[in-house]
């Protein structure tokens, strides 16, 4: 079995509070930053807040698109966001670590599985070289987004 293990870090200038609401808010802000080319339409089953929420998310695998059904955690709420794939092993975390007092963040995302076979030989050497480009894409819109709801203004 091969473990493939795959992760990006990258600074994000908006705070991090508003960094991992996002994250955590799978009815409307986390899918806004996936990819569309890599992704499909994120749908709620349960929740929809963080912990506990249950999705399917569809994901590009080469030519072909394979959906995922995963459960949301949060085994360090407001910096660490976990997704399982309920059919697999296959792990996303998300990681958000405040710098400059919290006014500024790095998110990491690491997806981590394992694979038998010809396929875990092939997922093996594709996946370190395909997804990075694809975790800073999500990264830069999720930078996007914070700076935008960062910079509204709050009703009141």
């Amino acid at each position: 079995m091969a473990r493939i293990d795959v992760s990006v870090t990258e600074p994000v200038d908006a705070p991090a509070e508003i960094a991992y609401g996002i994250l955590t808010d799978y009815r409307e802000a986390h899918p806004s930053i996936l990819p569309r080319s890599n992704f499909g339409a994120l749908v709620v089953e349960e929740g929809g807040r963080g912990a506990g929420t249950l999705f399917t998310v569809p994901i590009k695998e080469g030519p072909r698109m394979r959906t995922l059904r995963m459960r949301a955690s949060e085994p360090e709420p407001g910096r660490v966001l976990m997704e399982r794939d309920v059919d697999s092993d296959l792990v996303t975390t998300f990681t958000v670590d405040p710098v400059e007092g919290g006014a500024r963040c790095t998110v990491t995302i690491r997806t981590a599985w394992t694979r038998g076979g010809l396929r875990g030989l092939v997922e093996g050497f594709a996946a370190p070289r395909l997804m990075p480009p694809v975790f800073r894409a999500e990264i830069r819109n999720l930078e996007a987004l914070a700076r935008r709801m960062a910079a509204a203004p709050v009703a009141g």
